[in-house]
């Protein structure tokens, strides 16, 4: 049943609302909601007209049909077809090798389809179980699925908000919406109405479904249940997203095709020819055809592809980056732009104080994050704070006028309370003054807390001597409301108002949120401390800038990512402000204006698409405009990586080419509609994965340009022998023998192959880029025609000689095999030299290949059942030899090409591009 609520548009609900629009008095009247919330009879009908508070499953394809699916790819086909090619010549075994492989593949693609679904899963997961309501004028404890539109809903600190409610009343509530906004800071509630296209992170009326309050009570009523709550439309746009083709995948299907449709026009154009041309009877024609199709099918291709992007998975993992789906190895390696969530992600989601400004001083604090390491220094100079009177009193209020508690758990430092109170905490771990020695030195007598209305916090205490103080810290322009006085160097002086406002804007453009610290040598006028306090008579101590910093490493991943010539653009839900500051300290989107989320509502995609490439920093950005850019960006042309740790981010992860989530501050939903897992969650870890992607790409494309030579030169020798009428130097049982056995398991020492020297340097290869570019087609076709001759004239020879048919075969294949070994260490590198040490040597599973390869092939020669199968005879020393110079003349010309390449101005062409700086 679709589930219905008062925004679906029908005779039974009324027309939608912008609900942060209206007075919580109208939104009473129009859900018919009183003071004693709604009674048991009229949520009973509500449920039985909108339905139950979850999110409604999506429809799925059946495990059957999700295992057929698998075997739709170009790749299974071309295997399928080599498997029936052998089936056709009765070599059953190589029949079930083949297949064998074919329902390996599937199973694997099976095992890890179902990203969406699980994605959904974790999303439906963070529903609040139950709810706190107040029905028929009595508060009480309801599943959160059986809220309905007009509840009453009672909210306290740790709750999770079980819908999204408009709220009527509201004591000191704030609520953490990182995961849905991107807001670094628990967000004020108020109940005041706002304009209707307010961005969501501004909309303080509201709480959201999934978001969890952090601070204070409050009641509201729910507006949206379901599907159409916030978290909901994002349930949908994950439903709505389909899963994306890689740059890889996309190049083997065209390549695929084209090698498949070659192969039909090559096999019929040879037929045609032998028939009618050489009059060769049709049965043995098709016997020579066959034997042609089979030496052109690269049957090792996918099981090549598949060992080497898992091995890519293997070395990722070691170094902290969790591959969840096979083919996002080497599509990191296209990525031309990263799309960055902010906090969390480039930040460390941890609020730090940076900035003190004191009368005439402005103090700069080391260190990032809640560890409590870093120092205080003025111009780069380290000071002693307890020589500076004003700093030193600030930082002692800073962490007596708190609530928050700093904890080590293991390693790690951690916060109990609210982020900004925990950063004073650390700056007083810093200077040494911690929350243990302020309670045992300055106990608390009593304190006002933090009301959104007043903007201040105030706590009473008495020092060592007995004497009493009060402290306060708040906004600034509240704070120097009740202040006459600033603490100089020298003591109590009369208050600068206006050095104290060109300091804070100074500080607020530097993204630093502001806080006030003050101080009164005095005791409440009666027995408790109260309002009347705090209204005059105060010394204002110093300004407090403080800001969720940037990741140190991400700093640096992100000038190696502008160095590889990948674009880095930071899309969060913060301010503008503090998204240019960051960006700045990250060298992102430096001297470029940010973009919000309401002007990418304004834009169409065309406009989208053109600002997407100009501008790096998007603020206050939704779940919408992050899908929306990441769409446009690939409308573009650009290959997209997309980061992120919140639910507001799992949309733009799965539409991306490369979805990357945070795995220990990332939520279950981000990690499950991501490729990619970051177990470190440490952004430059992308900078290696990169790297590594880039490096699996090179070793495809290495083992395809050690591969078709192989397959061209065999084809080649079959072609020949029809159009010359030779007898066939290969049956179709030796070219397969030569593509499985020998062939690919020489190319499986490619994907072991290290990355080159550089390879950061280089431009990111165009999405459209072909697998196959004209360079490598002239390799292919030189290297097939130089084993071609190797083999051919090797057959020839012996034939001329007197031999036996069965021993030049024999010679023909041993001469193929040879030189595939010798061509193989040509082929570590596309243009560099080989003949050194390095080159010999420098892998070592080259070596292995090469030495596992010749017993086989010694087996093939002089094993009797090998002779029985594939027809084969001894060879002699001098034979072998004779083999030998068939490998080294296609290894020396090789070597010889690489080298008018790179001595020549071909080589500007045919290298890869270096980045320019």
């Amino acid at each position: 049943m679709k589930t219905k609520h008062l925004n679906d548009r029908d005779e039974n609900s009324p027309q939608p609302r912008s609900w942060h629009t209206l007075a919580h008095e109208e939104v009473k009247q129009a859900l018919q909601t009183g003071p004693d919330g709604l009674s048991d009879v009229e949520a009973g009908r509500r449920i039985t007209q909108y339905g139950p508070n979850r999110l409604a499953p999506p429809k799925r394809r059946g495990p059957l049909l999700r295992l057929l699916m698998q075997f739709h790819n170009i790749l299974l086909y071309v295997m399928i077809g080599a498997a029936v090619i052998t089936a056709i010549l009765g070599h059953w075994v190589d029949t079930g090798v083949l297949l064998f492989a074919v329902v390996i593949n599937a199973i694997i693609g099976f095992i890890q389809e179902g990203k969406a679904e699980a994605a959904l899963d974790a999303i439906r997961a963070m529903l609040s179980p139950h709810a706190t309501v107040i029905r028929n004028g009595s508060r009480r404890e309801v599943e959160a699925s059986d809220l309905v539109p007009g509840d009453l809903v009672v909210l306290t600190s740790g709750d999770k908000v079980p819908a999204d409610l408009r709220l009527v009343s509201v004591k000191e509530l704030r609520v953490e919406e990182a995961a849905l906004t991107g807001e670094s800071l628990p967000v004020e509630k108020n109940t005041k109405t706002v304009n209707a296209d307010t961005p969501l992170g501004d909309r303080y009326c509201m709480a959201y479904s999934g978001t969890l309050v952090v601070y204070g009570q409050a009641t509201g009523i729910v507006i949206a249940t379901g599907g159409m709550t916030e978290l909901g439309k994002i349930n949908q746009m994950l439903t709505g997203i389909q899963s994306l083709s890689t740059p890889l995948l996309r190049q083997i299907d065209r390549f695929g095709r084209m090698l498949a449709l070659a192969i039909l026009a090559m096999s019929a154009a040879t037929f045609v020819l032998g028939t009618i041309w050489r009059d060769h009877t049709p049965s043995e024609m098709f016997m020579m055809v066959v034997a042609l199709a089979a030496s052109a099918i690269p049957e090792g291709l996918p099981a090549i592809m598949t060992v080497t992007l898992a091995l890519g998975v293997q070395r990722m993992a070691r170094r902290n980056a969790i591959i969840r789906r096979l083919p996002a190895v080497e599509t990191l390696g296209s990525v031309t732009v990263i799309c960055s969530d902010k906090t969390g992600t480039l930040t460390r989601n941890e609020m730090t104080v940076q900035r003190v400004v004191c009368t005439s001083q402005v103090f700069d604090v080391g260190g990032v994050g809640y560890d409590p390491a870093g120092d205080f220094s003025i111009n780069g100079r380290l000071i002693d704070t307890d020589h500076y009177p004003a700093l030193s009193m600030a930082i002692r209020t800073g962490v007596l006028c708190n609530d928050a508690r700093l904890r080590k758990e293991g390693k790690l430092w951690r916060i109990e309370g609210d982020p900004t109170e925990g950063a004073l905490l650390v700056a007083g771990n810093k200077a040494g003054f911690s929350q243990h020695v302020g309670d045992a030195a300055w106990p608390r007598i009593d304190s006002i807390p933090f009301e959104s209305q007043h903007r201040f916090m105030a706590t009473y205490h008495r020092d060592n001597d007995g004497e009493p103080w009060i402290f306060v810290k708040g906004a600034p322009e509240r704070i120097l409301e009740i202040c006459a006085l600033q603490w100089g160097h020298d003591g109590e002086q009369l208050l600068d108002v206006d050095y104290w406002h060109r300091m804070a804007t100074e500080t607020a453009t530097q993204g630093l949120r502001l806080l006030a610290l003050a101080c009164k040598r005095a005791a409440p006028a009666g027995e408790r401390l109260g309002f009347s306090d705090v209204e005059k008579g105060y010394t204002l101590l110093a300004l407090v800038g403080i800001i969720d910093p940037p990741r140190e490493e991400a700093i640096r991943a992100v000038s190696e990512c502008h160095h590889a010539g990948i674009r880095v653009k930071m899309i969060t839900g913060d301010h503008a402000e503090t998204a240019r500051a960051i960006g700045a300290q990250l060298a992102i989107g430096v001297g470029k204006p940010a973009i919000t989320g309401a002007e990418i509502t304004m834009m169409d995609d065309a406009a989208l698409r053109r600002v997407s490439m100009e501008v790096d920093v998007f603020a206050r950005a939704s779940p919408e405009h992050k899908l929306r850019l990441v769409q446009a960006l690939q409308g573009g042309g650009q290959v997209v990586a997309m980061t992120g740790d919140g639910v507001n981010d799992a949309p733009a992860l799965k539409q991306a080419d490369v979805g990357v989530a945070m795995g220990m501050k990332g939520t279950e939903t981000a990690k499950e509609a991501s490729d990619m897992v970051l177990a470190d969650d440490n952004f430059a870890t992308i900078a290696t994965a990169v790297r590594e992607g880039r490096a699996v790409y090179d070793n495809l494309k290495k083992f395809i340009l050690f591969m078709l030579p192989t397959n061209g030169g065999e084809a080649l020798v079959v072609i020949a022998a029809i159009l010359f009428e030779l007898t066939l130097p290969l049956t179709a049982a030796q070219v397969l023998w030569i593509n499985m056995a020998t062939s690919s398991t020489l190319g499986l020492a490619l994907a072991f192959e290290p990355a080159e020297h550089g390879i950061m340097g280089r431009r990111p290869r165009p999405p459209g880029e072909a697998l196959l570019s004209g360079f490598f087609i002239w390799r292919v076709l030189m290297v097939s025609v130089l084993m071609m001759t190797g083999a051919l004239g090797l057959f020839l020879w012996e034939l001329e000689d007197g031999t036996s048919i069965e021993t030049a075969r024999t010679m023909a294949v041993n001469a193929v095999v040879v030189a595939e070994m010798f061509y193989l260490v040509n082929s570590r590198f596309i243009l560099a030299p080989v003949a050194n040490w390095k080159g010999l040597t420098g892998n070592p599973y080259v070596l292995l290949a090469i030495a596992a390869c010749i017993p086989l092939q010694i087996a093939y020669t002089h094993a009797p059942a090998m002779q029985a199968i594939f027809k084969s005879t001894d060879l002699s020393a001098l034979e072998w030899g004779k083999a030998l110079g068939a490998g080294l003349f296609v290894f020396c010309i090789a070597e010889l090409e690489k080298f008018v390449i790179r001595h020549t101005r071909l080589s500007n062409y045919l290298e890869p591009k270096k980045r320019t700086p």
